[in-house]
């Protein structure tokens, strides 16, 4: 693990929270449908889409990637915020040195167990504090949390960090994830409240 802490910007903002939001001292559990019961050991990272070639990335792969320290703040479109979290994994970043990313690919989707997808412009996806998390707090992700890897995008509403993620997908043009289908905003900056479509 390196030494050094990446810090997102947004827990330097003299206030931290966003307009219509409430601070909470927890991690509130919020999901739709049952809580998938990942086996490390099956686990694999599925890359595809606008990529030289695709790859799939075991669970042993993955853990022996760099890894990295990211502070930040949590904002839910249910309004709660939470302060100061030690997220510790994989930086999106690394994808780069893992497949080569075609030029035309403008986005990625992210996908998880159940149906589940979110989608974010690549400017997003790759900003230093986006992270494959793996632990938060010192502890590994509890199951309701997203355990084994979660995606965290600090900056976004925390639906846009996909729990249980197992494959992302480069594309030229963009389109809905899950909650996105579902009304929530296309792109979802808690700091413009843009919470419902």
């Amino acid at each position: 693990m390196q030494d050094d802490m990446i810090v997102s910007p947004d827990t330097l903002r003299k206030d931290r929270v966003p307009p219509g939001q409430r601070l909470t001292d927890r991690w509130p559990v919020l999901h739709y449908g049952p809580v998938p019961a990942i086996d490390p050991a099956n686990w694999t990272l599925t890359i595809k889409g606008l990529v030289d070639k695709g790859r799939k990335i075991s669970y042993e792969e993955f853990m022996a990637l760099p890894q990295v320290k990211v502070l930040s703040d949590i904002h839910c479109v249910t309004t709660w915020s939470a302060l100061d979290y030690l997220w510790e994994g994989v930086s999106t970043s690394v994808v780069k040195d893992l497949v080569q990313i075609r030029p035309e690919a403008k986005y990625v989707m992210a996908y998880a167990p159940g149906g589940f997808s979110a989608n974010l412009p690549l400017d997003d996806f790759f900003q230093p504090d986006v992270l494959f998390a793996v632990k938060c707090n010192g502890h590994p992700l509890a199951p309701e949390h997203g355990y084994p890897v979660r995606l965290i995008v600090p900056r976004l509403y925390l639906w846009k960090s996909a729990k249980w993620i197992d494959g992302i997908e480069f594309m030229e043009k963009d389109r809905p994830g899950f909650w996105e289908s579902h009304g929530y905003h296309n792109h979802g900056d808690p700091w413009k409240e843009e919470r419902y479509s």
